[in-house]
């Protein structure tokens, strides 16, 4: 059997050609969704402020806009004010020849600005609307600002994260936005799935940071509702498996060790020389 290698040649044919979508969010939760679109082949036209553009611009290392670029790639750009009537026309008249559109402002903002998806799908029925926020379109904490750190900390990805006796742990990196981008990216393939084999039946995604990061943190509500109580913080070890680890090496250098299941921890204990602990009952 031959397997056909990957081309990366610009023409090449990918997945989602033929597929525009519109990306009108800002910072990585919405653009890391529109990201994996752009990845499989999917046109994206990225609207930003003529003003003051996208914020990941502003996030440079060395001078160099390194976030914008990493996020932006695959891309295209449109300066577009949405402040005015014209501005908005404009909006809906690209809406209309798109299959997605991505937003992540406050829940509420896109309606106030006569945008709001029952008039997207007035003028585009079969239109994917992500719609991407802290906590979610609806609920109690639907108006208050969501942000990444903030929805890392609450979702309990924190609380677990670190060694016991020192203070919770938040990822070095923008961890609540790009699995919610991930999560997003596979909402829009299924919704873009329904619209096709059932019409012109236009689709609202409410993408919330919080659900996609608590789903990350595994096991640990089913655990809590059958013990009723929270699990400490374990480090680099694991309740279910031993020996995980990260270990010092001889030469000063840092190495991570997991043997998840006995036959794999055997042979690590022979391999290093310690065998005896395969009978060692602690």
């Amino acid at each position: 059997m031959n397997i056909a290698e990957k081309s990366f040649e610009p023409g090449a044919a990918c997945p989602l050609d033929g597929i525009r979508v519109i990306d009108m969010s800002r910072l990585v939760s919405g653009n890391m969704v529109s990201l994996q679109l752009a990845d499989f082949g999917a046109e994206v036209i990225k609207i930003e402020d003529p003003k003051n553009g996208d914020p990941l611009r502003a996030w440079q290392t060395d001078g160099i806009s390194v976030h914008w670029k990493v996020y932006s790639r695959n891309k295209k750009s449109v300066a577009l004010s949405l402040r005015g009537a014209r501005g908005r026309e404009l909006l809906l008249d690209l809406a209309a020849t798109a299959q997605v559109l991505i937003e992540n402002f406050r829940p509420g903002t896109l309606e106030a600005m006569g945008l709001g998806p029952d008039i997207l799908h007035r003028h585009n029925p079969g239109l994917v609307i992500v719609r991407v926020s802290g906590w979610g379109q609806d609920g109690p904490y639907r108006d208050r600002p969501g942000f990444g750190t903030l929805v890392e900390s609450m979702s309990g990805y924190a609380a677990r994260t670190g060694f016991a006796d020192r203070e919770p742990v938040l990822p070095p990196t923008a961890l609540a936005d790009m699995v919610a981008g991930l999560y997003g990216a596979m909402a829009v393939v299924v919704a873009l799935r329904e619209v096709e084999t059932k019409g012109c039946v236009g689709q609202v995604i409410d993408l919330p940071l919080l659900d996609p990061l608590f789903s990350f943190i595994a096991t640990e509500p089913a655990i809590y509702r059958l013990t009723g109580t929270v699990r400490e913080r374990s480090g680099s070890r694991s309740e279910t498996t031993s020996p995980r680890n990260v270990f010092r090496t001889r030469d000063g250098r840092y190495i991570g060790i997991s043997a998840s299941i006995q036959a794999m921890a055997e042979r690590l204990f022979r391999a290093v020389g310690c065998a005896d602990m395969i009978t060692d009952p602690r």
